[in-house]
């Protein structure tokens, strides 16, 4: 059974794209061919500048939407952090 990540992705248009896998690389290139999250359709991935290990995909999902719901600043303040 693959480890979940959750991830956080610095897009062209200087926003926060927070999303989970079980293979970064594979998704990173997804996004850049702008194939799967409609959310990169118009906007281009710039850097993977977050990533988290160990979950299993029920806790991903959780930390994902627990990490959409932090501010900007807290979201700085998380990668700043690792």
């Amino acid at each position: 059974m693959k480890p979940w990540f959750v991830y956080i992705i610095h897009c062209t248009d200087d926003s926060l794209y927070t999303g989970i896998t079980t293979d970064i690389e594979r998704r990173y290139t997804e996004h850049s061919m702008q194939k799967g999250a409609k959310y990169f359709r118009g906007r281009k991935p710039k850097q993977l500048v977050y990533q988290e290990c160990g979950h299993d995909r029920s806790t991903a999902s959780k930390r994902e939407i627990e990490i959409k719901k932090l501010s900007r600043a807290n979201k700085l303040e998380l990668i700043k952090s690792q």
